[in-house]
């Protein structure tokens, strides 16, 4: 990323005793590898958030997108990332998003907006953070929630499908339930009779014990999320400058 501004140091711990300790300022090598290991292990925990995330160190400038924001920021999305920077793709959102992230970096404000047109429309909280580094004039950040598009990603419809004995055909019906088609477009869609595929509804409820439609759907929505494992990791500059570790 173009923008390295550092974080806040971290902050003092009480020991039992209940004295105040003061982080020790050596900065040798064993530290640094701690740092850096830390550095890996939170992009990482970020990456594992099937919410889109991005970190803003003032009203445009990217400090860290993690790995469902990557995935989903495309040739279609209503955000783009340009040069290190976030910018809404359509000229209708430029002012909405700009007034949001500054009015959450300047104001330490909340807020939730809707950009983009049609099917490519998405919902976006933004998130006021505290200064990102020591010191009354250290500059605010914000980070972006990206909605999603879907109820529940397709990892985690398999794992609970595998996790209740589902067949092949009963996750695909779960999942289209889950994208909420009715039984009679499913039907429709693969060329079945809607007796069929009432039966293999009534599987999938038999079988995760749910009396509904409407609950199975619930229960999955409320999964969590399970993320590919084919993405690598993260830069190390990238994970190093979301946590101000400084490296000599």
């Amino acid at each position: 990323m173009n923008t390295h501004t550092p974080f806040p140091e971290p902050a003092r711990r009480p020991h039992a005793s209940g004295a105040w300790h003061q982080p020790l300022p050596y900065s040798g090598p064993e530290r640094r590898q701690a740092s850096l290991t830390m550095a890996r292990l939170l992009a990482q925990v970020l990456d594992e958030i099937d919410y889109g995330l991005v970190l803003l160190a003032d009203a445009r400038q990217v400090l860290h997108v993690n790995h469902a924001a990557r995935a989903e920021v495309g040739e279609d999305h209503p955000l783009q990332l340009l040069g290190g920077e976030l910018r809404a793709r359509d000229a209708k959102d430029v002012a909405a998003l700009f007034e949001a992230v500054n009015t959450a970096v300047t104001k330490g404000l909340r807020r939730m907006l809707s950009i983009g047109q049609g099917a490519q429309r998405i919902s976006v909280s933004v998130v006021p953070l505290g200064g990102l580094a020591p010191g009354a004039d250290s500059p605010a950040g914000a980070l972006l929630v990206l909605g999603r598009r879907q109820v529940c990603g397709a990892l985690s419809i398999h794992g609970y499908a595998r996790a209740h004995g589902l067949s092949d055909h009963e996750e695909r019906v779960l999942r289209q339930l889950c994208d909420g088609l009715t039984p009679t477009e499913i039907a429709d869609r693969h060329g079945v009779k809607i007796a069929t595929v009432r039966t293999q509804i009534a599987c999938i409820r038999a079988k995760t014990d749910t009396p509904s439609i409407r609950e199975l759907v619930q229960s999955v929505a409320m999964l969590p999320p399970m993320m590919s494992s084919l993405r690598g990791f993260p830069a190390v500059a990238e994970a190093v400058a979301l946590l101000n570790v400084r490296v000599a």
